[in-house]
């Protein structure tokens, strides 16, 4: 008969299993508080960032560095939280693990960011005084920018490597509001990497490409997003900039119509010839075709030696959206019949232009006029804050793409995104769609885009699928009522009023197409190479109204990535851009 007590073994195993269950509890009690507190940190974090941005927006240095300082102490703070033992091992705990690592990664980005880069871009703000750059009359005082840029270069570096960690956060994997925080985390850590990088490297470059070593010659091609090319449109104005001691002026303008057709194509890549054949080797007007501007900018430079004798120490593309940009800063400006503002000035030159100035010879004139007005209001009677905002905003777009014929300098440039140069798959991977147009007219101010991936895994193969919509938005109503001129009046063996474009899609890096299709339906289609990158391209024709999609899965090496980033062509309205399910074929 039992006497009612455990066995031995069983009463042995109550005491450690009591123990354990303590811990526990004690453990989690512990992360609670601490948890608590390191959220109640980040909240703050994030509170007075919002109010730092206004600041420095306001030119506010001493409100910022006070503000900066109490960021520095909340993120140390929530740093400190989060990196203890107990924390790290709430990490490995199935379904609630990735919430408190995604807590520690973010409270660790946030530190460094606050230490490692503030202080450096709030020490340099107080050595660069944009206020007191001297743009009056064209010159700007480069001395300060040797100063700034060993901070600039440390602030970049800590952003460049938050930015890497921060996209390393998987996001996905943590409760809904936590993934909010981390995508809004990531995606102004993104921003702040950009902004600072570009302050670095025109802190780096600044001083030799403005002329303090010596005289410079710059090539200015700007490129209009009614007629597309890879890079924004087809060159319809170029001018030559002097720069020299800081000082910059507007020495010489040319017409497309300076620079005729070559007999003898200049030497292209073979991707460049496989999808363009050899005009943008002949004609100045197609260079921009190139997706490369690395490629396409000693072509154009290449051009106006040719053509003038002068010795070009760089290019300058930039679209006519930029304007836009630039006058919101400047106000408005006159040049020919038009005055234009921020609100007007992109449909002024992209439409207005061909329905009032029939004559493309007097449209050529406007257009000089526009890009001299627009010129001189920048050097001397923009803020130089917002200038440098507007410019910002320009590169980000995408709209604006530098070269330099010195070696040194064009490294740095290539490796930013001012450099135009294609993207390289690293911690982020990239695919992309260029627009090139061939109906001959200005019909891409009525053109829209939508760009959705999709990415995962179909037939055991890491899979990107890229989809693109491709719109003719005009009406047969307006579509009557357009000059030949835009239209390209069927010379081209384009209907008025339709739309003809190549559309090219690419991969990520080493990926290869799996299916190939537009409206569903399977077309033979132009392939070639862009490094590593397999591009295939559609010869697609709109009539008013119509619209097309075209559907490319990329498989195998580099596919499948969760970070994939879509570049693209800069049109006149920015595109739809999405990230869909992806759902494998049957």
């Amino acid at each position: 008969m039992s006497d009612g007590r455990l066995p031995v073994q069983r009463r042995w195993l109550r005491w450690p299993l009591g123990v354990v269950l303590t811990l526990l509890v004690l453990a989690l009690g512990w992360v609670t508080v601490r948890g608590i507190g390191a959220v109640t940190d980040l909240q703050q974090v994030a509170s007075s960032s919002s109010e730092l941005k206004a600041a420095i927006a306001d030119g506010d240095l001493d409100e910022a560095a006070s503000l900066s300082a109490g960021i520095a102490h909340h993120a140390g703070s929530a740093h400190d939280l989060t990196s203890e033992p107990v924390w790290h091992a709430f990490g490995f705990i199935p379904w609630l693990g990735p919430n408190f690592t995604a807590v520690s990664e973010v409270a660790e980005i946030v530190d460094d960011v606050a230490t490692d880069a503030l202080v450096p871009v709030l020490g340099a703000a107080e050595e660069l005084d944009l206020a007191s750059l001297g743009f009056s009359g064209g010159a700007i005082d480069l001395a300060p920018f040797a100063a700034i840029e060993p901070s600039l270069a440390d602030a970049s570096a800590t952003l460049t490597a938050a930015e890497s960690q921060a996209l390393r956060i998987d996001a996905e994997g943590t409760l809904p509001p936590l993934a909010d925080a981390v995508r809004e985390m990531r995606t102004t850590v993104t921003q702040a990497a950009t902004v600072v990088g570009s302050l670095h490297g025109a802190a780096a470059l600044l001083p030799s490409m403005l002329g303090a070593e010596g005289p410079r010659n710059y090539v200015i091609a700007m490129q209009n997003n009614s007629e597309l090319r890879s890079s924004g449109g087809i060159i319809g104005a170029i001018a030559l900039l002097h720069a020299e001691g800081g000082r910059i002026s507007l020495v010489q303008q040319a017409s497309t119509m300076d620079f005729p057709p070559l007999d003898e194509a200049l030497p292209l890549s073979e991707s460049t010839t496989a999808l363009f054949e050899d005009r943008p080797g002949r004609y100045l007007q197609n260079i921009t075709s190139i997706p490369d501007f690395t490629e396409a900018a000693p072509l154009i430079a290449a051009r106006w030696q040719q053509r003038f004798g002068t010795q070009v120490d760089g290019v300058i593309a930039v679209d006519s959206v930029m304007t836009k940009h630039l006058l919101a800063v400047t106000g408005p400006l006159a040049f020919g019949p038009f005055t234009a503002d921020a609100d007007n000035v992109v449909s002024i030159l992209l439409s207005e232009i061909y329905a009032t100035v029939p004559d493309p010879a007097v449209q050529d004139q406007i257009f000089a006029q526009a890009a001299s007005s627009l010129f001189g209001a920048a050097l001397s009677g923009g803020d130089p804050k917002k200038l440098v905002g507007a410019l910002a905003t320009s590169a980000e777009e995408g709209r604006v793409r530098i070269w330099s014929a010195y070696e040194d300098e064009e490294k740095l440039l290539a490796a930013s995104t001012l450099g135009g140069a294609l993207p390289v798959d690293d911690t982020k991977t990239h695919v992309g769609v260029l627009f090139n147009d061939t109906t001959g007219g200005k019909m891409d101010y009525y053109a829209d885009a939508a760009i959705s991936t999709s990415v995962g895994v179909c037939d055991g193969e890491p899979t990107t699928r890229v989809r693109v919509t491709w719109t003719n938005s005009v009406t047969a109503e307006v579509a009557s009522s357009l000059s030949p001129y835009v239209t390209a009046g069927g010379f081209y063996g384009v209907p008025p009023g339709s739309l003809r474009t190549l559309v090219t899609v690419y991969g990520p890096e080493g990926a290869i197409p799996s299916h190939i299709d537009r409206d569903g339906v399977e077309e033979p289609v132009q392939t070639a190479l862009l490094g590593d990158r397999t591009a295939v391209q559609h010869d697609v024709v709109l009539a008013p109204g119509e619209s097309t999609t075209i559907t490319v899965d990329y498989t195998g090496q580099g596919a499948g990535e969760r970070l994939t980033e879509v570049v693209h062509t800069p049109l006149v309205t920015d595109p739809d851009i999405s990230r869909d399910e992806l759902r494998c074929a049957s």
